[in-house]
């Protein structure tokens, strides 16, 4: 190592470039992580948020919930400790006085469900005019007890919980009665269509009925939201293919260093360095290298992220940073391995101009 840092030290402009360009490479990880984030979370938190240990749907859903069609007495075929029949709607609101809508996920459910999170200014929904929404949809200009539209529907804001979202938009939680007029322009009084069970506990089914039910587990609910699977495998692919242009530019650029060194390891090695502390050496540089890229890295994405719309999703998950930063510095130093081959073949009377 003492070799390595007093070589980088000497040669500042030629390793600098190598730092560079790792720092650039892992920046473009780190953002693209952060925004595989932000969408996966924008997507899936209020469904986290439940902490529910199984959702029932329609069989014929194909576990999609838009296309799952219950009934409200489906919730009887159903046994778990704790169930919530759940209506699912995205449409848009605005003020009542006008302008610009905003687009909203509507979950239609009871007030005292064990999904509707804790209210942290107002109150719970008591009457059908009535709805809670996400603190994320007040940085929209909404506010408490202001009335808002959704369709031909006035309602009243009378509680804020947490900023949570579902398919990248604001959660709005309302009457289960005015839910089913909004979405279906009918209430049926007992029996209205709803489009999940949600339930905690152990959790059984019977299937005697005119709608098949499955019971599938949050995590399997999510992988199916639409789009939801497809965009984080699409951002994956393209960081995992990252890792291999780390692997391929800092080999290339160790092993041209290597090749001009050839002459140095030859007059080391004639003087009694063993190759194995040169081989070190060309290791510990490729170390040094990532390291110093990865943190500066790391830097400057919490610097952008600061700084970055809070219209654009984008989420800064520590775990996962720590495990491609790791993932950095081991593809920096295999590429590390490419001049191995080099060290080892370098002959001490040739490499000083001997015969």
């Amino acid at each position: 190592m003492f070799l390595a840092w007093k070589e980088i030290r000497y040669a500042k402009l030629r390793y600098g470039l190598i730092v560079g360009i790792m720092i650039l490479v892992a920046y473009v990880v780190f953002m693209l992580s952060g925004l595989a984030g932000g969408l996966a979370d924008g997507n899936r938190k209020a469904i986290d948020d439940w902490n529910a240990t199984a959702i029932i749907l329609s069989e014929d859903s194909n576990k999609v919930v838009n296309a799952s069609q219950l009934q409200q007495s489906d919730a009887n075929r159903v046994t778990a400790k704790e169930k919530a029949e759940v209506g699912v709607y995205a449409t848009a609101v605005k003020k009542k006085g006008g302008g610009e809508k905003t687009n909203v996920s509507i979950f239609g459910t009871a007030n005292d469900a064990f999904i509707v999170p804790k209210i942290i200014k107002g109150r719970l929904y008591q009457n059908k005019d009535e709805t809670i929404v996400s603190e994320n949809l007040l940085a929209e200009g909404y506010r408490l007890n202001q009335s808002i539209k959704i369709n031909d529907q006035t309602l009243k804001i009378v509680g804020v919980i947490k900023e949570t979202t579902y398919m990248i938009a604001p959660v709005i939680y309302l009457n289960p009665t005015v839910f089913n007029t909004l979405k279906y322009g009918t209430h049926t009084n007992g029996n209205d269509p709803i489009n999940m069970i949600v339930t905690k506990g152990q959790t059984t089914i019977e299937q005697e009925g005119q709608t098949k039910l499955e019971k599938i587990t949050p995590e399997t609910f999510i992988e199916n939201i639409p789009g939801y699977t497809p965009e984080k495998l699409t951002l994956n692919t393209m960081i995992y293919f990252l890792f291999v242009v780390v692997t391929a530019i800092i080999g290339i650029f160790m092993y041209v260093i290597t090749l001009q060194k050839t002459s140095i390891f030859g007059v080391m090695k004639a003087q009694g360095v063993a190759t194995s502390y040169l081989v070190r050496s060309v290791l510990a540089q490729a170390f040094l290298v990532g390291i110093i890229g990865v943190a500066v890295a790391v830097g400057l994405s919490v610097l952008t992220s600061l700084i970055l719309p809070s219209a654009l999703p984008f989420a800064v998950h520590a775990t996962q940073w720590a495990l491609y930063s790791v993932i950095l510095v081991i593809v920096a130093m295999i590429g590390g391995l490419f001049s191995m081959r080099t060290v080892t073949k370098v002959d001490p009377v040739t490499a000083i101009g001997g015969e």
